[in-house]
């Protein structure tokens, strides 16, 4: 895979455009993450952001990955990209999420470059626009999406992604069905 760093940095740059043409008038409108209308999946990603960032540098709790302020998306994310870009590539990465599993910085670069791509999209339904991956962000996020385990993990409370849904598509329909997503939520 391309270095997954310059992919992660796109990754950001591709939803920028979607996230900022959120109103305060739209965060009370649903979205494909079950239960969370988009204030509250806008704080997750800020949240994310700053968790991942802040693991990247050392090792953290899971308090660093709290909801954050969604105003405060666009700075989380530039924190997000400046940390991986800083991060020594050897030291692993706790992950207090994943059971304070350790993990390879560029697999934890992954899980957030699908987190960022995916949730760009779900925020892109909920105010209905469209998403427009290049194809090595398209091949990324599917590669990372492949790797998601699948089975009753779906179904557990607080499950990250709903079981895969049958589909035959290869490109993001296909991806977003694997991740437990359909393409045409509304």
């Amino acid at each position: 895979m391309q270095n997954i760093r310059e992919l992660h940095r796109r990754s950001i740059e591709a939803i920028r455009p979607i996230v900022t043409r959120v109103t305060p008038a739209d965060l009370n409108r649903q979205t494909p993450c079950a239960g969370w209308d988009l204030r509250a999946l806008l704080a997750h990603m800020t949240g994310q952001d700053r968790g991942f960032a802040a693991a990247a540098l050392a090792d953290v709790s899971a308090a660093a990955f709290a909801p954050g302020d969604p105003a405060t998306w666009e700075a989380g994310a530039a924190v997000v990209v400046a940390a991986f870009a800083a991060a020594d590539p050897d030291r692993p990465v706790l992950m207090p999420e994943f059971g304070d599993r350790r993990f390879p910085l560029d697999t934890v670069i992954g899980f957030h470059l699908l987190d960022t791509l995916v949730h760009g999209w779900d925020v892109a339904a909920s105010i209905g626009v469209e998403v427009a991956y290049d194809d090595e962000l398209l091949t990324a996020v599917r590669q990372q999406a492949e790797l998601v385990p699948g089975g009753a993990v779906r179904t557990a409370p607080g499950a990250a992604f709903a079981p895969i849904l049958p589909t035959v598509d290869d490109g993001w329909a296909g991806t977003l069905a694997l991740l437990g997503r359909d393409i045409n939520w509304h």
